[in-house]
């Protein structure tokens, strides 16, 4: 992995952090700011910055001159990622910053955005309260948040039976708000949360909390965690013979290389909720080719959303030939998204990107034709249904919208 990214790099003349004057006619510069050592890193990390990198050579020349991708790794810690965001902004060049999965980081890197009226475009921030109280009219969050994965994984499988729920969740902005959601869909529909707890990010012992869910009985253990974390509780939970014993596992935010770890004997069954899966349609297959001609495995979610935001960003520039940030972001609420991923999307005011959103169960081992043969669509959910209201979340920004 480190190998193909440092050939990409040097290939392609990455800059890791420019200290040199700043003229108004340099290059776009776009950050890619995540997580390269640790839960995240296989989901986002380098993978992301090759997407990013894919999107910067398809722009070809913007405002005459070629893009320029840089990244860094924000270690999960909020002060890391809004130093490294500062330094870009203000003496690096960077005019856009991407990806960021982690929501305290996420929240950190908004505030700076909106202070230097400055592009933060989220992949991996999935805190529905980045467009809630927090909006900006800087920011976007690209792929989906808290609520979608709430409302619908939370409705869905009460509707199949699922109507008792324990939740595990990761103790941060993104768990908490990812349970209190999933606890209030799940009730809404009828079923019963019986308890939640709450891990360290990161953990590798989920022994005390698999426990107790075991112990609640619940039908459903729904896990508001991700990445690494989900793949260890999913595989722990599998020794403690909770699938055995007639429970099931529902993940918010699985990732196609978490499914891949775990192997299908282990994960078939499981619902998840995805806005991309490389095997949707010729779009994403065709997509998935000439990405893993550098990548040695498919895109995840997070990367594909980070091609197609760094995608839609460079176009608005390139039809404005400016990169005022006000103006790009208004040109970018004005056009359509349309990519592989995306089909007739649109950036709101309170910048939540509404798309399709689509549920997958796991195929059993029997089911699968190859290797990354690992998901069967279920449900397609159109975007207005799949989104909050534009008039529930509490953005300043709102005022005078309609509802959605």
């Amino acid at each position: 992995m480190r190998q193909w990214a440092r050939s990409a790099a040097a290939a392609l003349g990455i800059v890791a952090g420019c200290t040199e004057a700043l003229a108004d006619d340099a290059p776009v510069r776009i950050g890619v700011l995540n997580d390269m050592s640790s839960v995240y890193s296989d989901a986002a990390g380098r993978g992301a910055v090759e997407a990013a990198i894919m999107a910067a050579e398809d722009a070809g020349l913007v405002l005459g001159r070629k893009v320029e991708v840089v990244f860094a790794d924000h270690q999960n810690k909020p002060d890391v990622g809004s130093a490294i965001a500062r330094q870009w902004y203000e003496r690096d060049g960077v005019d856009a910053i991407v990806n960021v999965p982690n929501s305290a980081v996420g929240f950190a890197v908004q505030e700076l955005s909106r202070n230097l009226h400055k592009p933060a475009l989220f992949t991996g921030a999935l805190s529905s309260e980045i467009t809630g109280s927090r909006c900006s009219p800087y920011s976007a969050q690209w792929v989906y948040d808290t609520y979608t994965l709430s409302k619908v994984i939370g409705s869905a499988v009460v509707k199949r039976g699922g109507d008792t729920w324990f939740l595990i969740g990761a103790d941060y902005t993104f768990g908490r708000s990812l349970v209190r959601e999933t606890t209030a869909v799940v009730e809404a529909n009828g079923g019963k949360v019986l308890g939640a707890v709450f891990a360290p990010l990161a953990a590798s012992d989920f022994s005390s909390f698999l426990l107790q869910a075991q112990t609640s009985k619940a039908r459903i253990i729904g896990l508001a965690n991700s990445a690494g974390d989900t793949v260890n509780t999913i595989k722990q939970g599998a020794e403690f013979g909770i699938l055995a014993g007639g429970q099931t596992f529902a993940g918010f935010v699985v990732f196609v290389l978490d499914v891949h770890a775990l192997g299908l004997k282990v994960a078939q069954g499981m619902l998840l909720t995805t806005a991309f899966y490389w095997d949707h349609d010729d779009a994403a297959r065709a997509f998935t080719r000439r990405y893993m001609q550098r990548v040695p495995h498919p895109p995840t979610w997070d990367q594909a959303g980070t091609y197609s935001a760094v995608n839609h960003y460079l176009k608005a520039i390139k039809a404005l030939g400016s990169k005022d940030a006000d103006k790009v972001m208004a040109k970018m609420r004005e056009t359509p998204i349309e990519d592989f991923m995306t089909r007739n999307g649109r950036l709101r005011i309170d910048g939540r990107v509404v798309r399709e959103m689509y549920l997958y169960e796991v195929k059993k081992p029997e089911e699968s034709t190859g290797e990354w043969d690992l998901y069967r669509l279920v449900a397609i959910i159109p975007g207005d249904e799949a989104a909050r209201p534009l008039d529930q979340g509490g953005c300043p920004l709102v005022a005078g919208q309609t509802s959605r």
